[in-house]
């Protein structure tokens, strides 16, 4: 009877350790996805730069950073809006047990776009 409870709680506490192991990678990669964002909406925003600058920018700070499936799940695009350069991130991180959803969002940065004075 103790081994049927010994078992039982080991594999739920391994079960929550993966759980709260997939909650911190994902946080993490939601840290790098942002700064992704915020670098290539900056190397858009150059006097010379475009949205495929902010894109190249965007994917190569991805790429570093976060590689695998994860970094694959993220969507990018660049555009120029009013004086404004704009990069947008669509991510999906699926979860590591059938149990745990889906992590959907969308990560936004914005940076004035340089003028020669």
């Amino acid at each position: 009877m103790i081994t049927i409870q010994y078992v039982a709680a080991t594999a739920l506490s391994l079960f929550v350790f993966v759980g709260m192991a997939n909650f911190i990678v994902d946080l993490y990669a939601r840290g790098v996805v942002r700064s992704a964002v915020d670098e290539g909406a900056r190397a858009g925003a150059t006097i010379d730069g475009s949205a495929t600058d902010c894109v190249r920018r965007t994917r190569e700070v991805l790429g570093a950073l976060l590689g695998g499936a994860a970094g694959r799940s993220v969507r990018v695009s660049c555009q120029e809006v009013d004086g404004v350069m704009r990069a947008r991130a669509d991510v999906s991180f699926p979860g590591w047990l059938p149990v745990v959803p889906t992590w959907s969002f969308r990560l936004d940065g914005t940076v004035t776009k340089e003028r020669v004075p």
